[in-house]
């Protein structure tokens, strides 16, 4: 039996999402439904309420590849852990039903308050993941997207006016990771989106500081590029 026929019969076993990101790549492929073309984004996770993340895939990937695009998302899930001690790195799964990761960074740590100037200790932060994860993985996309609390600013009455400010912070924000990143060395060509989403996809309640301070937030999406796909379709990615 061949490893794709091998990987295609055991389709329907890999559900769970505490499973590795090789192991679930395994259930990607014709048997877990083609991809439509033209697709680039997918409703990533309860949390995100809109966020797309994929690449413009044409055609289905088959399960041997869908193994080696997990296995190197492991890897670079592990290298992500080990280089932002800080923040909150997940498994999840992009348009084309394919492994990829999710990377929070608390905003809290990475700016001062009302400000999108990063901090010294980001500053460290965002070169080992720069050098230590994007640029050894330059064919893979990436998306970041910054997020805010409700909080409106000082003297601001108008909640309007208020949720215009906090959409042009969180995109500051998310300007201000993606420019830095650049500036150490990764690709402009790796980062396909920079937004900003204000306060309007919280990922926890806005009564409490708590919950304020985990929706002031700033999210890297890693997630396999159509030159990936094709790397591991060819059985060249490694």
């Amino acid at each position: 039996m061949t490893f794709g026929a091998f990987a295609l019969s055991i389709l329907m076993v890999f559900s769970s999402c505490d499973l590795t990101n090789t192991t679930k790549g395994l259930g990607i492929g014709t048997g877990s439904g083609a991809l439509l073309g033209g697709i680039v984004g997918h409703l990533i996770g309860k949390d995100t309420k809109g966020t797309v993340i994929g690449a413009a895939l044409g055609a289905g990937v088959g399960a041997g590849a869908g193994y080696l695009i997990g296995h190197k998302m492991d890897k670079a899930k592990e290298a992500a852990q080990q280089a932002l001690a800080n923040a909150q790195v997940e498994s999840i799964t992009d348009a084309n039903e394919l492994p990829a990761l999710k990377i929070t960074l608390d905003s809290g740590i990475l700016f001062s308050s009302g400000s999108s100037e990063l901090t010294s200790t980001s500053k460290a932060a965002l070169d080992k993941f720069a050098t230590d994860v994007l640029i050894p993985n330059a064919n893979m996309d990436v998306a970041i997207m910054g997020h805010t609390d409700n909080v409106g600013f000082k003297g601001v009455t108008s909640q309007d006016e208020n949720d215009r400010r906090n959409q042009e912070l969180s995109l500051a924000r998310a300007g201000a990771v993606s420019n830095y990143l650049v500036n150490k060395g990764v690709l402009p060509k790796q980062i396909k989106a920079v937004e900003g989403f204000g306060p309007f996809q919280p990922v926890a309640s806005n009564d409490t500081d708590a919950g304020k301070a985990q929706n002031r937030r700033v999210e890297v999406y890693m997630y396999a590029s159509e030159e990936m796909v094709k790397e591991a379709e060819a059985g060249t990615l490694n």
